[in-house]
């Protein structure tokens, strides 16, 4: 052994090979820290003199080969300011290139995951294998970032300024086939032959059957592209990937621009280009919300993961009561992700719709190409409907996810809970009935828990998974490990009236109706708080949700919440409903529907909405951009920060992720903590002062106050 540290073994082979193994101790993955780069340095210092060293391999000790940089360290760094983020890539760039320099060829041998900074490392080499399960990929746009160890340099050098283009602005990783096909990778093998495949491939570039000097000067030479080409191919790229990615996400463009004004220099020069734009995207707003988004994703996926050990036994089986819509979607999800699950309804109407339904999201998986007909008819057959319940008793977890009426979901749980184990745990979708009133019917309330997905379910990541009063430890670990298993990110909440999503989404709503109320124009108020970042506008939302839906929820919420949740007016809500505009469900809300080419419902304006608003509103009013923002937002802001100082959600960072998850909160604003800490409590505060008299929404908190005179924040200073 010619090193062993905590993160590298480097060890001679045979005929002057040496193997450098990435195998950092204390970690599941190998990830670029602290103390990996200072042991890569030490690494490359012995290797410089070695004059017996022909060639090397550089693997994994793990089931992955890197997943990239470290990212809790990246606030430390960033707090430095420009010149501290220059000094940490500086660094790194500089063991990189050291790599690329060494006098004798590389090969990487990729396994698993290779992204970031890992990709980075072996675009640094002169030549990669790939096994056939690997993955590879330059992430760093979702983190608002680019990528800042030369990937923005060496991959348009060494695969073409279009694959460049479209792996970095896109930040999605790629199998290791279309990496070969676009030239990233030099070869894929089967796993088991990953190890000689890439002995073999330093063995012809040591014999000279592998040019790795003319590979190693493509690298580090200029773009290979005339004026007008280059000029075409990156000025059509920004304007594409500016018009997907939006004004709020500038990383992708920003990365286009580091390659087009490189396009012309050397390997050295054009990483300094890099590292420039890289510092000065570290210091927005956008880069530290989505890398704090990162840190917190994490976290949740930890605590979930670790909630589910504790579950004493895998979910083998499961069942869903109501099909419908809901139902269909849960069994679709249950049964794509490997879990059977019996789908049972009271009419056979009801399961025809639960299997159409599921059909319909398989049958676009196979035109989509990602499934092919056997797997759709393999899912489906792990859906047994059913009229009844027999062999119930087979099941580990049941979902009801019958009408949301309390009389009914009672007859129902306590009917269910005398077919089912004693050990099995019984869960209800509802979306705002008091768990522990629920539970009143059950002769094992300890078994019970809330489940509540949010549609449409294949698509939406969230799971709360509501806590009761007598609810066990055992029922919350099980219910999160079946929630881990169906792909879902579960989030766990103490009961009250709506839990924590739907507790905070309709003071947004109570907010919106103010405003209408006052006089706004609600296609005014969607284009604002559409361009502030969320994915569609409240009165869109409303009619996307149901509008019959939404005034049921808000009569429970005020129910629960009467001194700020009870409307001393007629809201826009409520007329609407009186006339019978549901929404998308029947053609008409705020807005009239119509199904375009593809048979998705298409938004139209319609003054018919207007008309039946004006005897209930103010006089048209032109409320500003931050008057809208701060009136729809406030709400949200002071009801989550309740909830946290109440205890029904265990962190701010949960609390955020709960949002983004479940109502497509923008992330580039990092959630409703991270946004308050961003423009500071004291900002926020003056920005409710003219509105104390709207009502509690818009009073700070105890627990805000708190943190405006203690001048600390939600979440820790770097």
């Amino acid at each position: 052994m010619i090193f062993n540290g905590q993160a590298f073994q480097l060890q001679e082979l045979d005929h002057g090979f040496v193997e450098l193994q990435f195998n950092l101790q204390g970690e599941s993955v190998n990830k670029f820290n602290a103390v990996a780069l200072n042991e890569l340095e030490k690494v490359l210092a012995l290797l410089e003199q070695r004059t017996e060293t022909k060639g090397l391999i550089f693997t994994s000790g793990k089931g992955v080969f890197v997943v990239g940089a470290d990212v809790t360290e990246f606030g430390p760094v960033f707090a430095q300011g420009e010149q501290g983020i220059k000094a940490f890539v500086g660094k790194t760039n500089a063991i990189f290139s050291r790599i690329e320099d060494l006098p004798f060829p590389t090969v990487a041998a990729i396994n698993g995951f290779c992204l970031g900074g890992g990709m980075e490392v072996v675009l640094a080499c002169d030549f990669r294998v790939a096994s056939i399960s690997a993955k590879v990929g330059l992430p760093e746009t979702k983190l608002g970032l680019i990528p800042g160890w030369g990937g923005t340099v060496r991959l348009p050098r060494l695969a073409g300024v279009d694959v460049a283009i479209e792996w970095i602005a896109s930040g999605k990783d790629n199998k290791a086939s279309v990496a070969l096909a676009a030239g990233v990778v030099d070869g894929v093998v089967d796993d088991e032959k990953l190890h000689v495949a890439a002995l073999k491939v330093l063995t012809h570039a040591v014999e000279g059957k592998l040019d790795y000097r003319a590979r190693r000067n493509q690298k580090k030479s200029p773009l290979r592209h005339n004026d007008i080409e280059a000029l075409l191919a990156f000025e059509s790229a920004k304007a594409l990937v500016k018009a997907q990615a939006g004004y709020h996400y500038p990383a992708p463009v920003t990365a286009i621009k580091a390659m087009q004004e490189a396009a012309k220099l050397g390997r050295d020069e054009a990483i300094d280009i890099e590292t420039r734009y890289f510092a000065e995207l570290a210091q927005t707003s956008a880069a530290r919300s989505l890398v704090g988004l990162f840190l917190s994703d994490q976290l949740v996926s930890k605590k979930a993961k670790t909630l589910a050990q504790a579950a004493g036994k895998k979910v083998e089986s499961s069942a869903v009561l109501g099909a419908g819509i809901m139902g269909g979607g849960i069994a679709y999800q249950s049964a794509y992700k490997g879990t059977p699950i019996k789908m049972k309804d009271i009419a056979q109407e009801g399961l025809d719709l639960g299997l159409a339904e599921a059909a319909k999201l398989l049958n676009k998986q196979v035109s989509r190409g990602r499934i092919d007909s056997a797997k759709m008819a393999e899912v489906l057959n792990r859906i047994q409907a059913t009229l009844s319940y027999d062999r119930f008793d087979e099941v580990d977890v049941v979902v009801e996810a019958v009408v949301e009426s309390p009389k009914i979901k009672h007859a129902v749980l306590a009917e269910v809970e005398k077919h089912i184990r004693e050990d099995a745990i019984l869960c209800s979708n509802t979306s705002t009935i008091s768990i522990n009133y629920l539970s009143e019917a059950l002769m094992r309330p300890e078994n019970f828990c809330g489940m509540h997905f949010f549609n449409p379910v294949h698509a939406m990541p969230l799971v709360e998974v509501i806590r009761g009063e007598k609810t066990s430890d055992l029922a919350i670990a099980r219910t999160v490990a079946y929630a881990n298993t169906l792909g879902k990110k579960a989030i766990v909440v103490n009961d009250c009236p709506g839990f924590l999503v739907n507790r905070v989404l309709f003071p947004y709503f109570s907010g919106f109706a103010m405003l209408l109320r006052d006089g706004a124009d609600f296609q005014w108020v969607d284009k604002v708080m559409e361009r502030w970042g969320w994915p569609m506008g409240p009165a869109y939302l409303m009619d996307v949700v149901g509008i019959d839906t939404g005034v049921h929820a808000e009569a429970v919420m005020a129910d629960g919440f009467p001194d700020r949740m009870t409307k001393g007016f007629m809201a826009a809500s409520d007329i609407l409903f009186k006339a019978e505009r549901f929404g998308q469900k029947n053609g008409k809300g705020f807005y009239n529907y119509q199904p375009d080419t593809k048979g998705k419902p298409q938004k139209i304006p319609t003054n018919e909405s207007y008309e039946l608003l004006q005897l209930y509103v103010a006089e048209k009013q032109d409320f500003s951009e931050e008057e809208i923002i701060v009136r729809m937002m406030a709400p949200m802001v002071t009801e989550l920060a309740r909830c946290l100082e109440e205890g029904v959600v265990a962190s701010a960072a949960e609390a955020d992720m709960a949002l983004i998850y479940g109502l497509g909160f923008p992330p580039f604003r990092g959630g409703i903590f991270r946004w308050l800490d961003t423009i500071g409590i004291e900002t926020f505060r003056n920005m409710l002062e003219p509105l104390a008299g709207l009502g509690p929404f818009y009073e700070m908190t105890s627990g805000m106050t708190e943190h405006f005179n203690n001048k600390t924040t939600y979440y820790p200073v770097a």
